[in-house]
């Protein structure tokens, strides 16, 4: 892209040393640890490594989802493991939440936060909790656009409208780009840490395609079909397999009212941002805006979650939520927004 010289290319690739040999990490500083979603690889992993590196090294993992404390549990030096998630496509996404566990110490975050400053990025450290703050909110605006499928919605015309308000991609769209297999394992990280909201109590599309090994882009189906363009980047494409597919478990198809559909997405993100700020997984709402801009796309000119809600008013927001009370926990506005709704109050003043 003319960011760099040849020469520069070169210099940094040459300072990258690939090695198969854990004992070639006994001077390193910091590990980065990126393998595969699964705690009990991970657990491995960690108890390998830990003895084979300095006191004061420090481990951070890259899940993107699962409890910091939980792959702490076994770890000699704890107060030395975090969290360091980054999000994709990693070149572009600027944003990385450094996860404090029960057991991290300050030296072992304020580590991270530089590391991460050096790379680019812009960090954000967050309290341990499943799915962290980015994946805990995103996964409830899945939750309402499943509920929608259910109820006979179409998904290309909720990826329209809700591209139309600002999005990037739409929820289908979006998933096929993170991978359907991927979201699939981590909601069910979500159902089991937050079973009272979080839990569905039926089959949900995604779940359907996945049944069928369509992942998304990686495997050219998902929702739409992928195929590559004249530059080689995947392109999508309506795919009438899908309908067929999911028939079993969604509604006759019904229009919704574009309105409709921004609320029934957005209410139970918007939610669980607000539940983020109270438990202080997330130390303010500056942060948390920040982290959704920077993480996942959120509509830049909105301004993020808080600053959405300080555009609609706190009281129409907390008035759209109960509205649609009926479809689950996910829609009860908590005690956050519900004062600031009272009190005629904004988060960002």
């Amino acid at each position: 892209r003319g960011k760099i010289t040849a020469e520069g290319m070169s210099a940094t690739l040459a300072r990258i040393r690939s090695t198969l040999n854990y004992g070639d990490f006994k001077e390193v500083d910091i590990i980065i640890e990126a393998v595969v979603e699964n705690p009990k690889v991970k657990k491995a992993v960690f108890a390998e490594v830990e003895g084979l590196v300095r006191e004061d090294t420090i481990i951070a993992s890259n899940t993107s989802t699962i409890s910091i404390s939980y792959l702490a549990e076994g770890l000699k030096r704890p107060q030395n493991f975090v969290g360091m998630h980054f999000f994709n496509p990693v070149h572009m996404m600027p944003l990385v939440e450094v996860i404090r566990g029960k057991q991290s110490s300050d030296e072992a975050v304020a580590a991270t936060v530089k590391l991460s400053q050096k790379m680019g990025k812009t960090p954000v450290v967050v309290n341990d909790c499943p799915g962290f703050f980015v994946n805990r909110v995103l996964f409830p605006y899945f939750a309402g656009f499943h509920m929608l499928l259910r109820d006979g919605a179409d998904y290309m015309a909720v990826d329209k409208v809700m591209e139309k308000f600002g999005w990037p991609m739409g929820p289908a769209y979006l998933m096929d780009v993170v991978g359907m297999d991927t979201a699939v394992h981590a909601a069910g990280v979500m159902a089991e840490g937050f079973p009272d909201r979080m839990k569905p109590d039926f089959q949900n599309t995604t779940q359907v395609l996945v049944d069928h090994k369509r992942y998304g882009q990686k495997t050219g189906k998902g929702y739409y079909s992928y195929a590559p363009d004249k530059k080689g980047k995947p392109k999508k494409s309506a795919d009438p397999a899908t309908y067929d597919l999911i028939k079993g478990v969604v509604a006759d198809r019904k229009e919704f009212a574009p309105e409709e559909i921004v609320a029934r997405c957005m209410v139970p993100m918007v939610n669980e941002v607000a539940r983020c700020l109270e438990e202080k997984i997330v130390a303010s709402p500056q942060e948390a805006d920040m982290s959704l801009l920077y993480g996942v796309g959120f509509p830049p000119f909105r301004g993020g979650a808080c600053r959405y809600v300080d555009q609609t008013g706190a009281a129409v927001y907390v008035a759209a939520a109960d509205k649609y009370a009926s479809l689950g926990k996910l829609y009860d506005a908590p005690k956050l927004l519900r004062d600031l709704a009272a009190a005629g109050k904004k988060f960002l003043g």
